[in-house]
């Protein structure tokens, strides 16, 4: 038998987050990986969900050519907070940013970083 894929979706951590709540609300105790996976995202994650939630909007609605909701993911995921930050995130990906983009992208950031602090 061979598996067949259905659809293939982007999932932030934030993502995997709200879904580990949801297994907590159903499970009374979590097995040794989800307790690792909760101990690190515990760790990581910098934003609330709902705050990781307009983040991921607002970076949508600048509709910047070629970023895909996989981008933006990984943008809310590592939450870089300068331009070398996020051309690091974005190199992993063939795609091509503008400076003027990138600059777009950081300001957004930034909003989310000092209402973090």
């Amino acid at each position: 038998m061979n598996p067949t894929i259905i659809s293939e979706d982007a999932v932030s951590l934030y993502d995997i987050s709200k879904e580990l709540k949801k297994i907590k609300k159903r499970d009374e105790e979590l097995n040794i990986r989800t307790k690792k996976l909760d101990e690190y995202l515990n760790n990581f994650l910098e934003l609330k969900q709902k705050q990781a939630e307009e983040l991921e909007k607002e970076l949508t609605d600048l509709n910047i050519p070629r970023l895909k909701e996989l981008h933006i993911k990984k943008i809310v995921d590592i939450f870089p907070d300068n331009i070398e930050g996020l051309k690091l995130v974005l190199n992993a990906y063939p795609l091509t940013v503008s400076k003027d983009n990138l600059a777009k992208i950081i300001d957004v950031i930034k909003k989310y970083k000092s209402a973090e602090q």
